[in-house]
């Protein structure tokens, strides 16, 4: 009987928590009673489904738009103008040169190009897929960039496995073993991982499915050519060559060190543009909403800031994957070109084959591209910020054009373009079926949700309260504090969407910011940046799931190689913030544009 129960109560889990998590809350709105308590209600309720993902993100969103006006806290009318934003328009701008770029296959020539600069040894190999990948998912979500990548980067490898002669000698890695402490506290971090997983994900290929903690909705990855079941047991049977044994295995490690070294570059490449990732979308609009004065984000600032961010753990991930799956020798850096081996030449065959089969850049690849530059171009002369823009030769504000207007017109453009001659029939650069596979609809309505409930903690004064509360952190050092906020955020992002995540910890850490009498982009930018790094699970994003379903590598290989990473984001970033991102925002003075709390802490930076 009890056996039956328990096995009813497994069954329907999901069932069982989406009924418990409001039950379980209920105190809140009932016995407190206050409009704090009833916003916090909602808060907790929303946060705990998007954590668990229950039901689906989007319509965890939705919660506002019913429960507020029920609480009274705003009116329907009132949520309603709160989930459609500037946000929206960049993100559907920028969906539209993307989806250009997919179609006419600008991106494979971009990435081809990039892998065939930094030359054909295993170790430039990697550098040149993860670069490709990285520059890619500036401009496109990041896990179309990784599916952009590896079919490329997949029959590079098959080449490499076929080579007869070898042209590296050395042994497996020793620092990929783990003993003592480290291995139990290892082997207890990736079994509480996977009870995780099975207990809210049956397998890997559902969550593919599902797009779990995702950056995008389950049809963007239908909608470029991948075959995920097919590939990796083709790829499987090619490690299975019957090769020596020294040689199999250190194959191996080259297909684990690319594999996660490409899923890792599309999560950095895309917190360099503020259109590279929702987070920093999310952040952006955010910003606008609860800080309207404040006019300190725009692209070129935001490049600024990020690009040295990237590059910088770029090249750690690179160099600490080669070390740990790999080997320690780095003599390549200063080894000066010698005669190619035979595996040499088979990569490099191959890149040039992949290139010409492209053949010569199209009308349509020119035209994309010369769209793509522009807008870019108008982006950061829009408001450089040392001089007068464009913008202000339309308006004196230079609030009235936003970077939204510029990606708005120029994706709108892509539907009037012809794609070809007058000799054939009218087509468009893009149809709207072919955007609509590539928008992320889910994450649009997640964050309209995420305003709503930004909007309703203000105008409940929960904001406030947990300003208040939160004063005592003001005797800390500020950069202690944030970086205990990056390491919280950064926990939190392995097990909910980057996308959910934000939206949770924006609420939270902006009263905190204005508690300790600290610029609030000191705090929110950090934190924002760090939710983009979730490299520990395959489950932790759609990126590192899409290149777990090829099969090279293990969860744990992929936990010991996202520490490491982790690690590195979390001190680059707080390197760049405490430096460079100084003057850049000055983040040393607090802000006329913020609220000045009464009796608060006044600790600077």
């Amino acid at each position: 009987m009890l056996k039956s129960l328990s096995r009813g109560l497994w069954t329907y889990r999901g069932l069982v928590f989406i009924v418990l998590t409001p039950l379980l809350l209920l105190p809140l709105p009932v016995v407190v009673g206050t409009k704090e308590a009833e916003c916090a209600f909602v808060l907790l309720w929303m946060a705990s489904y998007w954590v668990t993902e229950v039901i689906p993100l989007s319509m965890t969103a939705m919660l506002p738009a019913v429960l507020f006006p029920m609480f009274g806290i705003m009116k329907s009318s009132h949520v309603a103008g709160t989930y459609f934003k500037d946000f929206h328009f960049l993100l559907i701008g920028v969906m539209c040169l993307a989806t250009s770029i997919e179609k006419w296959g600008l991106h494979r020539r971009i990435a081809l190009k990039l892998v065939s600069m930094v030359g054909v040894k295993p170790a430039w190999l990697m550098l040149g897929f993860m670069s490709g990948c990285a520059f890619i998912s500036m401009w496109v979500q990041n896990v179309s960039a990784v599916t952009m990548v590896i079919p490329i980067m997949e029959a590079v490898i098959q080449q490499i496995l076929k080579a007869r002669k070898e042209d590296y000698t050395g042994e497996e890695n020793p620092n990929l073993e783990l003993d003592g402490i480290c291995l139990h506290f290892m082997s207890f971090v990736v079994v509480y991982c996977s009870v995780y997983l099975l207990y809210f994900n049956n397998t890997v290929h559902c969550f593919l499915s599902d797009m779990k903690g995702s950056d995008v909705p389950a049809n963007a990855c239908t909608c470029v050519q991948i075959q995920p079941l097919e590939r990796p047991a083709k790829a499987q049977a090619a490690l299975s060559l019957p090769t020596a044994p020294s040689r199999s295995r250190q194959d191996l490690m080259i297909c684990k060190a690319m594999f996660i070294g490409v899923a890792y570059a599309s999560n950095i490449g895309g917190i360099t543009t503020l259109p590279g990732t929702s987070p920093n979308l999310i952040f952006s609009e955010y910003l606008n909403q609860i800080y309207p004065d404040c006019n300190c984000i725009n692209f070129g600032k935001w490049l600024l800031l990020c690009l040295p961010i990237a590059v910088i753990m770029l090249l750690l991930t690179w160099i600490w994957l080669y070390w740990l799956f790999i080997g320690s020798d780095f003599s390549f850096l200063w080894r000066c070109k010698g005669e190619q081996t035979e595996r040499e030449r088979a990569a490099r065959k191959v890149i040039e084959e992949e290139y010409k089969s492209l053949g010569p850049m199209s009308s349509q690849e020119i035209l994309t591209g010369v769209v793509f530059v522009l807008m870019v171009l108008l982006w950061l002369t829009r408001s450089p910020g040392f001089v007068p823009g464009w913008a202000s030769l339309f308006s004196n504000d230079s609030g009235y054009i936003t970077d939204a207007t510029v990606a708005l017109l120029l994706g709108l453009l892509f539907f009037f373009i012809p794609a070809y001659g007058p000799s054939k029939q009218y087509e468009a650069m893009i149809s709207w079926k072919e955007f609509h596979a590539v928008m992320p609809w889910t994450v649009a309505l997640l964050v309209g949700g995420g305003f709503a409930l930004a909007e309703g903690a203000k105008e409940s004064g929960l904001s406030l309260w947990v300003a208040e509360l939160l004063t005592p952190l003001g005797e800390l050092p500020v950069l202690a504090t944030i970086t205990v906020a990056c390491i919280m955020v950064t926990t939190v992002t392995e097990v909910a969407s980057n996308a959910a995540t934000t939206t949770i910890f924006l609420p939270i850490l902006s009263p905190l910011a204005e508690a300790i009498h600290v610029n609030p982009l000191f705090v929110l930018i950090p934190t924002t940046l760090c939710t983009s790094f979730s490299f520990l699970l395959p489950s932790s994003n759609p990126p590192n799931a899409v290149v777990f379903a090829y099969g090279h590598f293990s969860i744990m290989d992929m936990v010991k190689a996202g520490l490491g990473v982790n690690v590195f984001g979390v001190l680059t970033v707080m390197l760049a913030v405490a430096t460079w991102g100084v003057p850049l925002f000055s983040l040393d003075t607090y802000p006329d544009w913020a609220p000045v709390l009464p009796s608060l802490n006044s600790t600077q930076p």
